[in-house]
């Protein structure tokens, strides 16, 4: 019971350390290093684990339209929707990036009512409904920046550059929502989803190698993975990341519903909070504490049965 809600609750406490790891490897080695080591780190741990749980190094006799779905929703969540949220970033900063993927349980809730005729009752969509405004109301407050660490990109950009970064965040956000739609297709009869998940990874590294080498970058990477305190914060986001975290959101999306998965699974600005806070000492401001409030009663509701 609650299997499904439970691993995605887990999943968001995963990711939640996942973005406090990658935060600080990122610093030192660039996002575009971090973005393609993860997966070269989580893939060994996931053959390790797929021969301890299913007796084999990797998947054997997967239909062929289980690889295509498994393999669709690589690129749509981790190649391209990733790639996206980072040009996000850049252009209209985390905070506005992060308020456009909390839209993400909206339209997973939609397309699991259009496309799997899932149906919600009452309190799970205002459990849902309170836990995206909890969400939206933290992302949306802004933080404040030491004087000297302040430039010229901190300005409001350029109106053509918002325009593109608030599409770069909209489609990371439908990325993130067809990834949890292809892989469920993949899912169907009890599929394992540890499987699924070595598969996405391998498929997603493949492809962002292959790019890497095109572009001459596959040597710079391996050179930059020198500096050891950062090889560390990236080993540690690797395994509560794309090893746990994916692993667990695949358990998720196969035993709940996709609009009551995706919005347990959006909690981690709210779960940082707390962490932050532990590990950094930084101040929890009133409005943090009502926004997790609020998304804490969301959930509460959507456990209500």
């Amino acid at each position: 019971m609650f299997l499904g809600e439970i691993a995605a609750l887990m999943t968001a406490v995963c990711w939640s350390f996942t973005a406090v790891f990658f935060s600080s490897s990122g610093r030192r080695v660039g996002s575009d290093i971090v973005n393609r080591s993860r997966l070269l780190v989580a893939l060994p741990a996931l053959i390790i684990s797929h021969y301890v749980v299913q007796g084999t190094l990797f998947p054997r006799d997967v239909e062929a339209f289980r690889w295509g779905w498994l393999a669709l929703s690589a690129v749509l969540g981790l190649v391209l929707g990733d790639a996206f949220l980072f040009q996000a970033f850049v252009l209209i900063g985390p905070r506005l990036s992060m308020l456009l993927m909390s839209t993400v349980p909206i339209y997973s809730t939609l397309f699991g009512w259009l496309l799997f005729h899932e149906a919600m009752t009452g309190f799970e969509l205002l459990g849902i409904i309170l836990a995206v405004l909890g969400v939206a109301w933290v992302v949306t407050e802004r933080q404040p920046q030491p004087l000297a660490d302040r430039t010229a990109a901190d300005s409001r950009p350029l109106i053509g550059n918002y325009r593109l970064g608030v599409l770069f965040g909209l489609a990371a956000a439908l990325g993130q929502v067809t990834n949890l739609v292809t892989a469920r297709y993949a899912l169907v009869d009890g599929f394992p989803t540890l499987s699924a998940t070595l598969i996405r990874i391998a498929v997603a590294l493949i492809v962002l190698w292959a790019v890497a080498a095109g572009r001459g970058q596959a040597t710079d990477t391996f050179r930059r993975l020198r500096d050891r305190r950062a090889l560390a914060a990236l080993v540690g986001g690797s395994i509560s990341g794309p090893f746990l975290g994916i692993w667990l959101s695949l358990i998720a999306i196969q035993n709940a519903p996709l609009g009551i998965a995706s919005t347990l699974m959006a909690l981690p600005p709210v779960l940082l909070i707390p962490l932050e806070y532990v590990l950094y000492r930084r101040r929890i401001s009133n409005r943090g504490i009502a926004g997790t409030l609020i998304a804490m009663v969301g959930v509460a509701f959507i456990f209500w049965q």
